[in-house]
C-alpha cells in the first residue's frame, strides 16, 4: 500500500534529522504538526545531498551523485522513488509547490563541492551559499505559509538571509574540518593557516547583519511556525557569540560548541518569550 510507504519514507526522513542533528531536531519539533513532516522531508533531502559530497570519502561520490540527482526527477516525474527520503521530498515539493529552480540551485552548489576547493570571489561564494542554503530557507517558508503569496514574498529576503547566517556560522566553526579534511576554503581572501582577529570580526560582523535582517521576518511568521524558527535563530546566535568570543588563533583548532544546559535556558526563555508575545 503506498501508504504505508508514504509514512515509512516520512519516519526515515525524521529519523535522518534527529540522527545528524539533535539541535535542528528539537527546533522542528516545535513547529506545528502540521507542517512539521514537510520540513523534516525538506532536511531529510539535503542532509543526504550534503552527505554523499561531504563524508562519502571511500566511495564514487561523482557517480553517487549524479544517481542521486537522476531518481530525484524521476520521483518528480513518476511520483514516486524507492528512495524513502526522495519518495518524501517529491510529496513535499508538490504538495507546498516548492520552485523547481531552488532545488536545482541547491543540486549545483552541492556538485560544487565535488569540483571546487577554494573560492576566490566574493561573486563566487554568493552563488554557492545562495544555493546551499538560501534556497533552503525559501523551501522552508514555502510550507510555513501555506501557499500565501502575499505573505511569501514579504517574506522570502529574511528567509534568505536567516539561510546565509546558518550557513555562515556553520562555515566558521568547521572552519578546521573544512580545510584540514576536505580541503575546502570558503571565505575569499583569507589565508585559514593565519586568520587575524580582524578577518574573524568582520566575517561575525556580516553574519549578524544577516541575522538582523532575518530577525524582522521571524517575527512575522505565522504562529506554527515562528517558535520552532525562533528556537534555531537563538541557538545558531549562540554559536556565533562563542565563535566571536574566541580568539582568531583558536577558530581552527577546536570546534566550538553550545552545551545541553545552554540549550536548555534558551529553549526556556523563548518558550516565555513566546507565550508572553515579547520576542
Amino acid at each position: 500500500m503506498k501508504q504505508l510507504f508514504d509514512e515509512l519514507s516520512l519516519q526515515s526522513s525524521k529519523l535522518v534529522t534527529k540522527k545528524y542533528s539533535t539541535s535542528f531536531s528539537l527546533a522542528v519539533g516545535l513547529l506545528s504538526p502540521t507542517i512539521r513532516p514537510a520540513i523534516y522531508n525538506i532536511y531529510g533531502f539535503v542532509r543526504l545531498a550534503d552527505e554523499i559530497v561531504d563524508s562519502f570519502h571511500d566511495y564514487p561520490k561523482e557517480d553517487l551523485f549524479n544517481r542521486f540527482e537522476e531518481d530525484y526527477y524521476h520521483a518528480i516525474k513518476d511520483g514516486i522513488s524507492l528512495n524513502p527520503i526522495l519518495n518524501a521530498f517529491q510529496k513535499t515539493v508538490k504538495e507546498y509547490d516548492i520552485d523547481p529552480e531552488h532545488v536545482a540551485a541547491f543540486m549545483n552548489s552541492m556538485r560544487a563541492d565535488l569540483e571546487k576547493q577554494k573560492y576566490e570571489t566574493r561573486k563566487e561564494i554568493d552563488t554557492y551559499i545562495y544555493g546551499s542554503a538560501d534556497v533552503v530557507g525559501l523551501m522552508c517558508l514555502k510550507v510555513f505559509v501555506k501557499g500565501d503569496h502575499e505573505k511569501y514574498s514579504l517574506l522570502k529576503d529574511s528567509a534568505m538571509s536567516l539561510g546565509s547566517a546558518f550557513q555562515k556560522v556553520n562555515f566558521l566553526r568547521d572552519l578546521k574540518d573544512d580545510y584540514e579534511i576536505l580541503n575546502r576554503s570558503y571565505f575569499p581572501n583569507i589565508d585559514l593557516r593565519n586568520i587575524t582577529q580582524s578577518q574573524k570580526e568582520e566575517i561575525v560582523r556580516e553574519i549578524k547583519s544577516d541575522f538582523e535582517k532575518a530577525y524582522s521576518g521571524i517575527v512575522k511568521l505565522p504562529l506554527e511556525a515562528r517558535m520552532g524558527v525562533y528556537v534555531a535563530y537563538r541557538y545558531y546566535n549562540r554559536l556565533l557569540y562563542k565563535l566571536e568570543k574566541t580568539p582568531s588563533e583558536n577558530i581552527m583548532n577546536e570546534r566550538i560548541r553550545v552545551s545541553d544546559l545552554r540549550k536548555l535556558a534558551i529553549l526556556g526563555d523563548c518558550y516565555i518569550r513566546f507565550r508572553l508575545n515579547r520576542y
